[in-house]
């Protein structure tokens, strides 16, 4: 039997916190070994400090844990890691610094140069940026890796599949974003009911700036990220989970529509518990993907695309969707760990 690794779970107690806990009972390599929480939260029962959000009832294992202050040490060997941005900085280096693997959702450090921003089907190569991290802030066993804005998720898939086959040069989407993805209390109830926000604070620059360094090429130490340019607005609307995202691309080569669905529909998936079967799932029918039908497919971590057309401006033009809190967090944050066993970097 293979080795089950002890998780300890920083934010745990808020909605991406709780989907690690759902995601992770009766994983078959991890065990919650540890919840962290603010202060308000330290030092209880989790079941006395966490207002269960998800469907189903909480997971009985983890009721009578004592929620731990956020900060090392943790007994655990590896941290997932859902702070908000406003302590998710400090707190992360601390534990990486303390000789943790830290596995993010969170923002803090995405962008930095020596980090890499995993998408475990893309760019798993990337993994390699972790020995000069250590070496370049002095980590020991520890070190930091992330995964992309919820949002992102949804077309840096396609669009790999596009940049292998024809290069990139541009792309413009438009993102319709969960209420979800607010976290918990969210978005009032008065604001979202019966309307599209549109604005997102601090979400654009994010859309914007990662599919390029997750895209791009580990060579030399460096993160070459890739020549193309993405322009998006993002729009809040009343759907509970889900994503949805459309875009429109210019490629570099020419490539005709059947090529454009091939290099999709036939893009890889990996052989990792939580990898779904179709990595992404091109769908035929005209009115699909839908968030409602569709972000539960591979148990919320396939990629579901649709609507692949010529675009009048623009090269083609296509709609894809993504579970915004399992493949677009938690979900991404469990699969990246499991990438990491499986090539032996824990």
């Amino acid at each position: 039997m293979s080795r089950k690794y002890r998780v300890g779970i920083l934010g745990a107690t808020g909605t991406v916190g709780q989907r690690f806990i759902q995601l992770l009972e009766n994983h078959p390599q991890f065990e919650i070994s540890a919840l962290a929480a603010s202060d308000r939260s330290a030092g209880k029962s989790f079941a006395e400090a966490c207002a269960w959000k998800l469907a189903g009832a909480m997971p009985e294992y983890v009721k009578s844990i004592t929620v731990q202050p956020i900060a090392p040490p943790l007994d655990c060997d590896i941290v997932f890691s859902s702070l908000p941005s406003s302590v998710a900085r400090e707190t992360e280096e601390a534990f990486a610094r303390a000789g943790y693997p830290v596995i993010s959702n969170s923002s803090s450090y995405r962008m930095d140069e020596d980090v890499p921003l995993l998408i475990a089907e893309i760019n798993h190569a990337h993994t390699d940026l972790i020995e000069v991290q250590r070496k370049k802030r002095g980590f020991t066993t520890g070190f930091i890796v992330t995964n992309p804005n919820c949002a992102v998720i949804s077309f840096a898939p396609p669009l790999a599949a596009l940049h292998r086959k024809f290069g990139i040069e541009s792309v413009i989407v438009t993102t319709l974003q969960a209420i979800s993805g607010a976290g918990y209390p969210g978005v009032p109830s008065l604001d979202i009911t019966d309307n599209v926000i549109p604005y997102i604070a601090g979400e654009e620059p994010k859309v914007e700036t990662e599919a390029q360094k997750i895209l791009g090429i580990f060579a030399n130490g460096v993160i070459e990220k890739a020549d193309f340019t993405v322009s998006a607005q993002c729009f809040r609307v009343h759907v509970i989970d889900g994503h949805t995202v459309s875009a429109r691309v210019n490629l570099k080569n020419t490539a005709t529509l059947e090529e454009v669905v091939a290099a999709m529909s036939g893009f890889p998936s990996l052989d990792l518990y939580s990898s779904p079967k179709k990595f992404i799932d091109v769908c035929d029918e005209p009115s699909r993907p839908q968030p409602r039908l569709d972000r539960d497919s591979g148990n919320g971590m396939t990629i579901s695309v649709g609507r692949i057309f010529p675009d009048n401006i623009f090269d083609y033009r296509f709609v894809a969707l993504s579970h915004n809190t399992v493949r677009g967090a938690a979900g991404s944050t469990v699969l990246n760990a499991e990438l990491l066993i499986d090539k032996g970097i824990i």
